[in-house]
């Protein structure tokens, strides 16, 4: 049942955004009563939670799977992942926009659950970063950026180099960027190839 429950959630995120999503609803088109959903979530908030972790966790995989063993090139190992990362976007829009969408009224988006979960796909750059040392390729972090981004990587129980995290945020950022950017239609308006985009753009990327 719950995973009736997510599946139909799911239906309800594509079709209208997280603003969409109806315990009510989904309670119809079971064939139960919303109150009795609340057995298998405790609230809409908690689905909501669920469908996120989820997400996470699927990105995450997505990305393991697409990276090339160890013995590959450091850039071809970051443009596989790269690849990747856009490939589940654009296939899951709405569940992109949920994890990286303007926060949801109520709901905690930054709950230790969902913390560790999103902490998922980001361990994957960082290691992929850490074995390649690509890191050395730019500048170190100043002090004071180095002090916040060692203390975001042992809040999560590591001792990254922060070099090795600021690469590693930085990439993301400029990822998450385009992806959003083509996810929202912006390159299509201007008459642009997305993907013909995104290859162009890819060695800055992740540079």
């Amino acid at each position: 049942m719950r995973e009736e429950i997510k599946d139909v959630a799911l239906r309800q995120l594509a079709a209208g955004g997280p603003a969409g999503v109806s315990v009510n609803a989904i309670g119809r088109e079971l064939g139960v009563s919303g109150p009795a959903l609340y057995r298998y979530f405790a609230s809409r908030d908690a689905l909501l939670t669920e469908l996120v972790i989820d997400a996470y966790e699927d990105l995450a995989a997505a990305l393991r799977e697409a990276m090339p063993g160890r013995g590959a090139a450091p850039g071809a190992r970051l443009r596989a992942l790269a690849r990747a990362y856009r490939a589940w976007a654009i296939t899951h829009p709405h569940r992109y926009g949920l994890l990286f969408g303007p926060p949801l009224p109520g709901h905690d988006a930054h709950s230790e659950r969902i913390v560790a979960a999103s902490d998922e796909a980001m361990a994957v750059l960082l290691a992929v970063l850490a074995e390649t040392g690509e890191a050395d390729a730019g500048p170190a972090p100043g002090r004071r950026l180095a002090t916040g981004l060692r203390a975001w990587s042992r809040a999560r129980g590591t001792d990254t180099d922060p070099a090795v995290a600021l690469r590693a945020v930085t990439a993301w950022a400029r990822l998450h960027g385009h992806v959003a950017l083509e996810i929202g239609g912006n390159f299509a308006s201007m008459g642009l190839d997305p993907e013909a985009l995104f290859e162009a753009e890819l060695p800055g990327l992740v540079a």
